[in-house]
């Protein structure tokens, strides 16, 4: 039997791990039930996979759903989580119950963004894994925070070291070659949080405003001084924004 109490589903971004919600997640309050993976190929999730595509982690996403018998879950995506976030909720609409797409984007990349991706395997290929963190993490925070939360940005350097190459090439490549889904959006019959920093240099606030408006039921948090990693750089804000938005979707489901 599918679990009673309302569930929350997180999935972490590219090069992370389940490790970027532990703090995130300690204060939330009871009564939710709260499931954290590790995609496939990161943190402690040694899944040998050929295929990083969104389409692909989602279906892995959905085995594990199935497997912890979960009925309707609220779908938290961080970046690259919130890309498989929306493959999943294109696959399996009738599963999801809302959808919080966090510093992500139903967008496909740009030809820029493509070229970028086509860039930094190159550089992994040549230097290795771990001095591509060495520059890829800092500017995911907002100017204001760069030197300020040195503890939380060598936490996600070590996390993203940790990740192997193959799993790294992988999702550049899968990333850079995702589909557009504003689709998923435009018809989804559930409820959706963006969450969006204004010194995201990943996914810039200009090109959310227009996918703002396309659900039925669309909420948003856009948030001064933080860039790409609004868990660390406002986590009492966006903790909050994501509870009162579980209260709004499953009041709804129960309905």
């Amino acid at each position: 039997m599918p679990s009673s109490s309302p569930t929350i589903l997180f999935l972490h971004g590219f090069a992370e791990s389940r490790e970027i919600w532990t703090e995130f997640i300690r204060e939330f309050p009871e009564g939710y039930r709260l499931l954290v993976l590790d995609l496939p190929g990161h943190g402690a999730n040694v899944h040998n996979m050929q295929d990083y595509s969104m389409e692909a982690q989602a279906e892995y996403v959905a085995e594990q759903l199935r497997e912890e018998v979960a009925d309707q879950v609220l779908v938290v995506g961080h970046s690259m989580g919130g890309y498989v976030a929306l493959a999943f909720a294109e696959r399996y609409p009738n599963l999801v119950a809302g959808l919080v797409l966090f510093h992500s984007t139903a967008l496909p990349d740009t030809d820029e963004k493509k070229a970028n991706r086509d860039k930094n395997q190159d550089f992994v290929r040549r230097h290795g894994v771990g001095k591509f963190m060495d520059s890829f993490i800092r500017p995911l925070f907002a100017p204001a925070n760069r030197d300020t939360m040195r503890d939380q940005r060598e936490q996600l350097e070590a996390i993203g070291r940790a990740t192997p190459e193959a799993t790294v090439l992988g999702g550049l490549e899968a990333m850079k070659n995702r589909p557009d889904r504003t689709k998923v959006l435009q018809e989804a019959t559930f409820p959706v949080l963006f969450i969006a920093g204004k010194d995201d240099v990943a996914v810039s606030t200009e090109s959310l405003l227009p996918q703002m408006a396309l659900p039925t039921q669309s909420h948003a948090l856009l948030l001064s001084n933080v860039g790409h990693l609004g868990y660390l750089e406002a986590p009492e804000l966006t903790r909050r924004a994501l509870q009162n938005f579980a209260g709004v979707v499953f009041r709804a489901a129960a309905k």
